[in-house]
């Protein structure tokens, strides 16, 4: 089957460069049984639900001379045993090992030959747990009708639910004559748009970021984006290397619902709250000089009830809709709770607010939708210029019981979001199973001090904490 790449898809195929790749990746830890998770039972868990993906087993295509898009076809090669990989750690395995080596394959490039995703089993780890590491580029989420492969893995139960037998059986791959031509058939049909993609194609740029604007510049959105100005000066934005550092950091999603509860606010402020609160220790720490009015302002997308009533049934479904918002993050505010306060009142104030998803909504969907709506978030913020804001945070919630992956217990999932232009931090918080889950992804060389961050977090919720009770 041929389809033909979206612009935005095709935007994220093309711009990406190798100090920039457009990931999104997830971290998943796992209860070790006592039979283990082996290698092969992993391989048939994922080959069962690719039905539920078919991009997963489509590579892209370029078209001749750029006439048209490129166009997903399916793979006739396609060997899952190259896109789901063994890794150990040396034992016993620690966590920081483990960032090390999630931060070293987000670096490396996928092959563009092939269908665009990686998945890692992580033995090794201490404390009997084992570990999932998955990168999809961007391209093949859509949260609409494409998902991210960790959203059909999961499941509610112990025992993985029947599925038929699957035989796929991949269509005959077009030629380079045959994808010209049906490029051709497509400029006498529509003309006017096929000339604005060979536009596209011969262009050259300098930033991926300044073609991603140039898609969003279709979205009402930029608009008032761009009516913000450009974000203030921050050492988070610099030159970004190839390289990268991962880290974590978890809280218990009871202490959030305490200090909401205490000042009327959102589970979502508190977070935005804690990450400012975080932020401007780490400024002070490096002794960057920091005034009352500093601020940092975050591209932090919401989830959202859509307009129209979705069927949840089928992980082909949307899960929600994601509205880009941009948050003044007040860092020279040394009060915490006025901090949140300030907030708490800014996202009042946006036109979504009234309409946030929910974890009680997230449960009825199929699967796990965390993977996915990150990916809907990373794709709405990059229909933005990178210099309207300073870094990016997705805040999603997940199912609030206990969820499974080929019957393993899943204990804890953290996101690696990607790095956008001259940005060198980005965040990603996840609500699962009455815990927040701090995935921090940031350029090796620019913010190289960023394991101070988790304890500077834990720091800015005890802040809170303390006034609350």
């Amino acid at each position: 089957m041929v389809t033909r790449l979206s612009a935005s898809d095709a935007a994220f195929y093309h711009l990406e460069n190798s100090s920039t790749p457009m990931y999104v990746g997830t971290l998943s830890i796992l209860r070790k049984p006592r039979s283990g998770l082996s290698y092969e039972t992993l391989l048939a868990t994922v080959e069962q639900r690719l039905p539920q993906i078919p991009r997963y087993r489509q590579k892209v295509r370029e078209v001749t001379l750029g006439l048209a898009r490129p166009v997903w076809v399916d793979d006739p090669d396609f060997d899952i045993t190259y896109h789901i990989r063994r890794s150990a750690l040396p034992s016993p395995g620690s966590d920081a090992q483990l960032h090390d080596l999630v931060a070293r394959l987000g670096s490396r490039p996928l092959d563009k030959t092939r269908p665009l995703w990686e998945m890692y089993l992580v033995e090794g780890l201490a404390k009997n747990r084992i570990a999932i590491y998955t990168k999809s580029h961007q391209a093949l989420v859509n949260g609409m009708t494409a998902v991210e492969v960790g959203h059909v893995i999961a499941d509610r139960t112990q025992k993985p639910p029947e599925f038929g037998e699957d035989i796929w059986i991949p269509a005959r791959e077009p030629s380079d004559r045959q994808l010209a031509l049906g490029a051709v058939g497509e400029w006498i049909a529509r003309p006017t748009s096929q000339l604005a993609a060979v536009r596209d194609a011969v262009t050259e740029v300098a930033t991926n970021a300044g073609e991603l604007a140039a898609v969003g510049r279709r979205v009402a959105e930029v608009v008032r984006t761009v009516a913000r100005g450009t974000a203030p000066s921050s050492p988070l934005n610099a030159r970004v290397s190839r390289n990268r550092r991962f880290t974590v950091a978890d809280h218990r999603l009871e202490d959030y619902r305490l200090v909401r509860a205490r000042y009327d606010c959102d589970v979502n402020d508190v977070v935005l709250a804690v990450i400012a609160g975080a932020l401007r220790n780490w400024l002070l720490s490096r002794g960057e000089p920091v005034t009352p009015n500093t601020t940092v302002r975050a591209m932090a997308p919401m989830s959202v009830y859509p307009d129209a009533e979705l069927d949840f049934t089928g992980p082909g479904q949307a899960v929600s809709e994601v509205s880009p918002f941009l948050a003044d993050l007040p860092v020279g505010e040394g009060n915490a709770v006025v901090r949140l306060s300030q907030i708490a009142h800014a996202t009042e104030s946006h036109s979504t607010a009234a309409s946030l998803v929910d974890a009680r909504t997230i449960v009825t969907l199929s699967g796990f939708a965390p993977p996915t709506l990150h990916a809907m978030g990373i794709r709405v913020a990059t229909n933005f210029p990178a210099r309207q804001f300073n870094l990016l945070i997705t805040n999603v919630p997940g199912a609030q019981n206990q969820m499974y992956i080929a019957g393993t217990k899943l204990l804890e999932t953290y996101a690696v979001p990607p790095l956008l232009h001259n940005q060198v931090l980005a965040i990603g918080v996840t609500s699962y199973n009455g815990n927040l889950y701090f995935g921090v992804n940031a350029d090796r060389d620019g913010m190289s001090d960023v394991g101070v961050l988790p304890g500077l977090l834990g720091e800015a919720l005890e802040e809170l904490l303390d006034a609350a009770r």
